[in-house]
């Protein structure tokens, strides 16, 4: 399987590197080939021109046909560069022509140019020239001049300069990586900003902003960003607001209704008996309806910051203990309340917070409910039911959720959690949900006290 770099950095530094390798391999390859063939022409023009020259001034004064002095002479006259040749005849200085290749020797029969081949069938490369003597209406005289010359030196500066050249490269990837991190710092950075404020306005912080001076294509994504996070600001208040209106209209209504319910139920026994059925039905109903409009009321009042706490100092044990009595839970609940652990706590808010887990557990949990409070700030609510699903621990804390497996009796408004956690967070503490070595849910209160 190919691999991938993950994530953007690596993508952008992988890609900056390659690009810079790359054009640092094409620079050097470019310059390599260039300097190879002039070097090269260089060594080859240096040794065969001079020897034109010569062999063109020595053959106005040639014999045609020569005699063997005359090549002897000729080739003296090259001082040795060269060897001369006519028809079977050789000069008896100069290099052995047993260098010269057949395809060259037939083609110089035919020509009236100067013939060069650079070879390297030997230890190191070599160029070889051959040269044909001409009349002076340009026709052939059938004497020719061969030379050879190598090209060790050359080859040799040639290489070492292919050396320095991938030497160079190797030393611009030092320098391309950190200019790679550089750029991909200065990219990545507004993009972890976007991402931490993303993050911070998908937690509920609507008035999360990010910087968006500039005139690029992230300044323009953090401008959208920031008009999209106000629209929600904005329509999150016009909610709140909304049911904050809501709630404080449906209350004088509900407390008439709640004077009336009380009246019924005082005189149900009296009732028809569907009459009074259906009285006790409307009494729970708005008992219910009531009790979801004081938490909506409560919610509001978290939501616009109106909650203040009222703190004083307690013995928690003691605090627990009166939650439990107030609501008639002192014998159906298991509580370890040891005094003398005292804290500083709003006493109303400490004892919604309790109300509400144990209540939780009473509803949706199984016997037995356990209460214990720990010296640190700890307060542990667990039950023996079938516990919190996975997928709803995330989100068991949200306001009117209800993890249908585990709450499917719950018949509350799906708010008492979503109260006590606000009300553990105005104290500066924590509520954790989990699920107990033994099964049911287990959520443990944490208070600065």
């Amino acid at each position: 399987m190919r691999w991938v770099p993950r994530g953007l950095k690596p993508r952008l530094m992988a890609a900056f590197l390659l690009l810079t390798v790359l054009g640092a391999a094409g620079a050097a390859g470019a310059s390599y080939a260039t300097a190879r063939t002039l070097l090269l022409e260089d060594a080859q023009d240096g040794f065969m021109n001079p020897l034109v020259d010569d062999v063109r001034d020595y053959a106005l004064s040639l014999t045609v046909p020569p005699a063997q002095q005359d090549l002897d002479d000729f080739a003296t006259y090259l001082r040795g560069k060269g060897v001369v040749l006519y028809e079977g005849m050789r000069s008896r200085g100069g290099p052995d022509p047993s260098f010269i290749p057949e395809e060259m020797r037939a083609a110089l029969k035919n020509s009236v140019t100067v013939l060069w081949q650079r070879r390297d069938d030997m230890a190191e490369p070599y160029v070889v020239i051959g040269i044909p003597l001409l009349r002076g209406d340009g026709t052939r005289t059938g004497v020719e001049v061969w030379a050879v010359t190598g090209l060790g030196s050359t080859e040799s500066a040639i290489n070492s300069f292919a050396t320095a050249a991938w030497v160079g490269v190797s030393l611009v990837l030092p320098l391309a990586l950190g200019l790679a991190l550089l750029t991909a710092r200065g990219v990545l950075r507004p993009v972890r900003r976007l991402g931490a404020a993303a993050r911070a306005l998908g937690s509920g912080r609507l008035d999360t902003r990010v910087d968006d001076r500039g005139s690029d294509e992230l300044a323009d994504l953090a401008r959208t960003f920031n008009s999209a996070a106000e629209q929600l600001e904005a329509s999150q208040a016009a909610s709140r607001r909304f049911v904050s209106d809501v709630s404080h209209e449906l209350r004088t209504p509900l407390t008439a209704m709640s004077a009336v319910t009380a009246v019924l139920d005082e005189d149900a026994e009296t009732l028809p008996p569907d009459t009074a059925v259906a009285a006790r039905l409307v009494s729970a109903e708005t008992r219910k309806l009531t009790r979801l409009v004081n938490d909506l009321m409560e919610i509001s009042r978290f939501d616009e910051g109106g909650n203040v706490l009222e703190l004083d100092e307690w013995d928690i044990g003691t605090a627990v203990r009166d939650t439990l009595a107030a609501r008639g839970w002192a014998e159906s609940v298991e509580a370890v309340l040891p005094e003398g652990i005292d804290g500083v706590v709003d006493r109303r808010r400490l004892d919604v917070i309790v109300a509400n887990l144990v209540g939780n557990a009473l509803k949706h949990g199984g016997a037995p409910v356990r209460v214990e409070v720990r010296p640190g700030g700890v307060i542990e609510v667990s039950d023996h039911g079938p516990g919190i699903p996975a997928e709803a621990l995330p989100h068991i804390f949200d306001r009117f959720y209800k993890a249908d497996t585990a709450r499917s009796r719950s018949e509350g408004s799906g708010l008492g959690l979503a109260i006590a956690w606000e009300n553990a967070r105005l104290h500066g503490g924590t509520i954790d949900a989990a699920n107990g070595p033994s099964g049911g849910a287990v959520f443990t209160l944490r208070l600065p006290w």
